[in-house]
């Protein structure tokens, strides 16, 4: 018997699906070739794979056979990553050695969105794109980043802006550390401090503060994932400002999706810290290969999202967050030294 003409259909739909995940997967693959290259190597896969991502659309078109899995790959994966990205927050450390950063940080996060939304409204930036940019800048960069944007319904095209943005100026800044590192009367636990409380992601914070050796490398990341933890009230508080400025809108207008990955990535952030390592053993590498597997993911979902940037609007609504972040970033830097 032949197969039904639905059946058939049904299978063409699946291998489209398919398809649009591993293209996602495939632009991920160049974007991890192109950052070996000298030059790019300085901007990390993640920002590689947007860039390519964005060529391929003004060049090609956006692939709309392949559409549903490109937008799985945006979405579903993109909030399995954050899942996963969990279990880089140890809350155990936090609790017992890092509760005196924990304070500073928070004035780092309130700091860095308050005077970002504030000056993109005194230059008449993108406000969502601004918003996102403030929160990359205080908290932790993509992540924080992706785990607000479903939040304030951010479009797919600002979120890959805002990523792509906070990639590029991160790494600008890492490498400005580590040159103007030496020449500041810091010791190099300050130095670390104010690293992790000041870069925008956790590989920011790891190349800025390796050079100065591990202890200060091991404050660094414990002021970083200070603010990651912080991440988790803010989004709560995100949904409050957005239920309470969506009240008197119709019900598809006002309807916040809770975002149930903050719940996952909560779950992983306690059994990493209280679980892995105690009552379960890990083997050596298997932190490390999540690592891998959590930084592929996020890239196949960038890629999903660059392919929404159009080049035009790009210019058009990315310059002036851009230098907004550029100053709020410098200011947070400097604010973030005064704290130490």
């Amino acid at each position: 018997m032949a197969p039904s003409s639905t059946g058939k259909k049904d299978g063409n739909q699946t291998g489209l699906w398919l398809a649009g995940i591993a293209f996602t997967f495939f632009i991920a693959l160049l974007g991890f070739l192109l950052a070996k290259v000298p030059g790019f190597n300085h901007i990390g896969q993640l920002a590689s794979a947007i860039i390519i991502a964005v060529v391929f659309r003004q060049v090609f078109g956006y692939p709309e056979l392949l559409r549903a899995g490109i937008v799985f790959s945006s979405k579903k994966l993109l909030r399995l990553a954050i899942i996963l990205y969990g279990l880089k927050l140890n809350i155990d450390v936090v609790f017992r050695d890092g509760l005196g950063l924990l304070a500073r940080d928070a004035v780092i996060i309130a700091f860095a969105i308050g005077a970002m939304v504030l000056l993109a409204k005194w230059m008449k930036a993108d406000k969502n794109i601004s918003l996102l940019l403030g929160v990359g800048t205080g908290v932790c960069g993509a992540a924080a980043i992706a785990a607000i944007a479903p939040i304030v319904k951010a479009k797919d095209e600002d979120t890959a802006i805002g990523v792509g943005i906070i990639a590029m100026m991160g790494t600008v800044f890492a490498i400005g550390y580590t040159i103007i590192g030496p020449l500041l009367p810091l010791i190099p636990t300050e130095y670390g401090i104010w690293s992790g409380m000041s870069l925008h992601e956790l590989a920011h914070v790891a190349i800025a503060a390796a050079p100065a050796g591990d202890d200060a490398l091991a404050i660094a990341l414990l002021a970083k994932l200070g603010r990651v933890f912080l991440l988790i009230p803010l989004c709560f508080i995100f949904i409050y400002f957005m239920k309470r400025k969506s009240k008197g809108q119709d019900d598809e207008q006002s309807k916040i999706e809770f975002p149930w990955f903050l719940l996952g990535f909560i779950a992983l952030s306690l059994f990493g810290s209280y679980v892995l390592g105690r009552s379960i053993p890990v083997a050596d590498g298997v932190m490390e290969g999540i690592s891998t597997v959590t930084t592929w993911l996020l890239t196949a979902a960038m890629v999903g999202l660059g392919l929404n940037v159009s080049l035009k609007d790009l210019r058009e609504r990315a310059m002036k967050p851009l230098i907004a972040m550029t100053i709020v970033s410098v200011c947070v830097s400097v604010l973030a030294y005064f704290i130490i």
